[in-house]
């Protein structure tokens, strides 16, 4: 099964391949252009470079969020677009399940662990959720994207305040470690380890997202969870900027824009 992957919900974002869940290329995008500007050719240097074409593709896998509004969009839309071209399924994934996925996949250092991840919502909140990591093949997460081996559900995807995620997690984590992976994690990191001390582990790093999408998305499609294309929705949390003015200005017609 070879899968092409797309993850449009940063700046940044990746597209990778997969064949059977294994990682077989990916490709980073360049900050500077726009997602719609380089998502095209970018895909096509990826195909080429790997010797196939998007008639090969058995399954198109996006993450479907948290993320840019923008950049969801346009992120499934061209999925959508290719994978109804190509009369394909498509698997979403949440790029806060694919973000826990790479962090189980580092050397464990202590015992127990949760594994917490935080993208940056701007705003002074972070997108999050929390699992517990666990050794058993048998557990996974059970969510809207399906199935994710070696991950429990502690909490659904929420935005808030760093503040107010942490006073959130208190019973559920106290006297765990919390490895924290995503670019919240780094934003944020002095306040948790202010608040968490020798209990968390905070990764470095961020890593693209497509390759674990891909992976993901390929287990997924083996267990019959992938979907039609026009069945797959951005998965906001938190409600767009446009629907809340909205909200305002038909709460007071009276106030300027």
């Amino acid at each position: 099964m070879l899968v092409l992957a797309l993850d449009t919900t940063t700046r940044t974002g990746s597209i990778a391949l997969a064949r059977d869940g294994a990682p077989v290329d990916s490709l980073i995008g360049d900050p500077s252009r726009t997602h719609a500007e380089r998502l095209p050719a970018d895909i096509r240097t990826l195909l080429a470079r790997n010797g196939t074409t998007l008639g090969k593709v058995d399954v198109f896998a996006v993450a479907s969020g948290p993320g840019s509004f923008t950049g969801l969009r346009i992120g499934i839309a061209t999925i959508q677009g290719l994978a109804f071209a190509n009369v394909r399924p498509v698997a979403a994934v949440s790029a806060l399940d694919a973000l826990a996925a790479i962090a189980v996949t580092l050397p464990v250092r202590r015992e127990p662990m949760l594994v917490a991840a935080w993208i940056d919502a701007h705003r002074q909140e972070v997108f999050s959720r929390l699992y517990r990591a666990s050794a058993s093949a048998a557990a996974g997460v059970e969510s809207s994207v399906g199935t994710i081996d070696g991950l429990e559900s502690l909490e659904e995807a929420a935005v808030a305040d760093p503040g107010a995620t942490l006073d959130r997690w208190a019973q559920l984590a106290a006297g765990q470690v919390v490895r924290l992976i995503g670019d919240g994690a780094v934003r944020y990191r002095a306040r948790i380890e202010d608040r968490l001390g020798g209990l968390c582990e905070v990764v470095d790093s961020v890593p693209p997202l497509a390759p674990a999408i891909a992976a993901i998305g390929s287990r997924l499609a083996d267990r019959g969870l992938a979907l039609a294309p026009h069945a797959v929705r951005p998965m906001y949390v938190r409600r767009p900027d446009a629907e809340l003015a909205r909200e305002r200005r038909h709460a007071n017609p009276g106030a300027r824009s």
